[in-house]
């Protein structure tokens, strides 16, 4: 089978590699445009295509697919298929209509629910139990096409982002790998997403990283979770920015103070407290210094007992 690849980050990778060490064609990966990272800068190119490059695939990087060369490019390539996993651009519909099965989108939820562009982090934030990975047929929505086949897995407890991600980009694999084959042998059978069920996962921001003492220890820790690697969740201390990595819950309804008033450090742990029982902080990033345990921390600086963290 013709198909034209569609992504851009590391979770799309295993989805481009099993495409091609299962023998179709790639005739074409279409990936964003490379862009600065580190301190010096430097232009770096999506992880998608350096994975095509490295198999001698040709990449294309429009800056905009409504235009009439993008058009032209694709249109030229005769696919079968588009196969888009986490490209981050919307197709047109006049794109979508262009191979002779149309897109297929492997999305990192069991839709309809989270529906957009952050469904790994919303899932934890939102204390599910289960996630997992949806093939469905594109269509001009956000999310909203046929699903054509589902695979799921269960959310540890100490999953995070980073973690739950992996393990969605290789189960994101699998499903396509599937679907692929039962669309080739003709067995799909698309199912509509059912609209009342459905939730959006919009993009995370500085402000979604925000801690909000006054929610519980089990909601706190799940945004802490959420939003590890990035943006990492955030507050106030003695009136610099101070990103939480890790923390567990303290399940101690007699755990005095008010919300975000800091306990005290118990063992290698900093103990805030919440709307209910309080947080076990074991690592943190104060503003001006590198990631580090509170156990390093507190070898050449001192917490405020009684001091509360705020919000930026």
């Amino acid at each position: 089978m013709r198909i034209v690849f569609m992504g851009t980050p590391d979770f799309s990778v295993p989805c481009l590699e099993g495409l091609i060490e299962n023998g179709n064609q790639i005739v074409l990966v279409v990936t964003q445009a490379d862009k600065p990272k580190g301190r010096g800068h430097h232009l770096t190119p999506p992880p998608v295509k350096e994975c095509a490059l490295s198999h001698g695939i040709p990449v294309f990087q429009p800056n905009r697919m409504k235009d009439e060369e993008s058009r032209r490019i694709l249109e030229e390539t005769h696919a079968d298929l588009f196969v888009v996993v986490a490209y981050g651009k919307i197709l047109p519909a006049d794109v979508l209509a262009i191979p002779r099965y149309g897109c297929i989108n492997i999305h990192a939820s069991l839709l309809p629910k989270y529906r957009g562009a952050a469904p790994i982090q919303w899932s934890i934030m939102s204390g599910e139990r289960k996630t997992g990975v949806t093939a469905m047929q594109m269509d001009v929505g956000l999310d909203t096409g046929d699903m054509l086949l589902k695979k799921e897995i269960e959310i540890d407890k100490i999953d995070t982002t980073s973690t739950l991600h992996d393990k969605l980009s290789q189960l994101g694999r699998e499903v396509l790998l599937d679907t692929i084959s039962s669309l080739e042998k003709g067995t799909l059978q698309p199912e509509k997403q059912r609209d009342e069920e459905a939730c959006y996962a919009p993009m995370i921001t500085k402000e979604t990283a925000q801690i909000d003492f006054n929610c519980t220890a089990e909601e706190i820790c799940r945004k802490i979770r959420a939003m590890n690697s990035y943006p990492y969740a955030q507050t106030i201390y003695a009136g610099k920015l101070m990103k939480i990595i890790a923390a567990t819950p303290v399940l101690d309804d007699k755990l005095s103070g008010k919300p975000g008033e800091i306990i005290g450090v118990k063992g290698n742990a900093l103990i805030v407290k919440c709307g209910n029982g309080g947080i076990s902080v074991s690592e943190i990033q104060v503003e001006g210094k590198k990631k580090m345990s509170v156990f390093e921390y507190v070898k050449g600086n001192a917490f405020t007992e009684g001091e509360i963290l705020g919000l930026l």
